[in-house]
Order: C-alpha cells, then structure tokens, then sequence
C-alpha cells in the first residue's frame, strides 16, 4: 500500500514540513536543556526561542493542511484519521515547548547529581516522539512502513518511564533538600515523562488508523 496522499505532491511536501518542526523540536529541546543545565542561559534562552517559533510554524502548516483537506474534499475516506494524526502531532509541539517555558519560569536549581540523569531522560523523550514522527511519515508515504517504525516509540517511552523512577528516587532521597525543592524537581521530571507517554498514545491511535487502511 503506498502513499495516503497519492499524487497530492504539495500536500505531501506540507506535511514533510509539518513533520520536521515536531522533529526539530525533539532536538531543540534536548539542547536547550543541555544548555540550562550548564548553567549557559543566554544559550537556553535562544533554544526557548527558536522551539516558539517552530511551534507557530507548526501550528500554521497544521491549519492550513487542514484547511486544504476540507477545501479540496481530500481523501474523504480517511480525513477524519488525517486531520486527527495532525491534531496530536501539534500537540507534542505544544508539550516540548510548554516544558521548555516551565524551565524559563520556575528557573529549577538542579543538582549536578543530577544532570546526567536530566539529559539522559530529554534524549528518551526526544527519541519517542523522533520514532513517532518517522511512523507518521510512513504513514503517508508507505503505509507498509509504519510498523518498521512503530516499535521503537514503545521502547523509549519504557527507557522514559524507567529513567524517571530512577531519578524521582534519587531526588526523594536527597534528604538534605528541602521537601518543596525535591517536590518541585519531581514535576519537572514527570513534566518530561508525561512527552513520551503521549507520543505512545499517539502511535496508539496510529496503528488504529493503519489497521483501518489495511481493510
């Protein structure tokens, strides 16, 4: 089975594009932490900006994807699963930048005990929703493709999961922290987590839609 878009050669090139900002924010993320935790905040702070414009930009391309789909009455047998995949895939864009302004907000003072842990569960995280975004590609592209993909967003979101058990644990037995800085740091760590937990939903609902295609 090949490309849900068939020849809509413009579409196809819109939603690569759309994809790409999800993905560049995975990347942006994980830098931008890495640069907060260095203590660099005029480098975060850059990263914080460029996540806000790839969110705006995804959000455009989103609606106006949307709009052609409904216009130009596209792939009506499948709009509804089209415009349902764009919808979520917006909202990991959402997630990572929303994360990155908690970070700009609450400034967290973040042990250097810490720090390897921090980067390492941004780099899962990160990973979950960059094997999401290669489903969603095949999934548009060669729907044969998806599973070849598919499977690794379950495995970092459980790299995810076991990540943070680990670090809330190690925060909690911090006992020299104050219990409202080891609570605060809690957050920020399941704030991170819950971006993998919902790439995996989303490629919950993806192999929905894939099975859907195959009928």
């Amino acid at each position: 089975m090949g490309s849900i878009l068939k020849r809509k050669i413009g579409i196809e090139k819109q939603v690569d594009v759309f994809l790409d900002q999800i993905s560049e924010a995975g990347l942006l993320f994980k830098a931008g932490l890495e640069a907060y935790l260095r203590g660099n905040l005029d480098g975060f702070e850059k990263k914080l900006g460029s996540i806000s414009e790839t969110e705006h930009k995804g959000d455009a391309l989103r609606r106006s994807l949307e709009e052609q789909l409904y216009l130009h009455t596209l792939i009506p047998e499948s709009r509804g699963d089209v415009l349902a995949l764009l919808e979520s895939m917006d909202s990991l864009l959402d997630r990572f930048k929303g994360a990155m302004w908690r970070f700009d907000i609450e400034r967290p003072d973040i042990g250097s005990e810490f720090h390897d842990d921090f980067k390492e569960l941004a780099n899962s995280v990160a990973e979950s929703v960059e094997s999401l975004v290669r489903s969603a590609r095949a999934f548009f592209k060669d729907i044969s493709a998806v599973a070849d993909h598919m499977h690794k967003v379950s495995y970092w979101e459980t790299e995810s999961d076991k990540i943070s058990t680990q670090l809330q644990r190690s925060i909690f037995r911090q006992k020299e922290l104050r219990l409202s800085h080891r609570l605060q740091l809690r957050d920020f760590v399941r704030h991170m987590d819950k971006i993998a937990d919902r790439a995996e939903d989303v490629a919950d609902s993806l192999s929905i839609f894939v099975i859907k295609r195959s009928l």
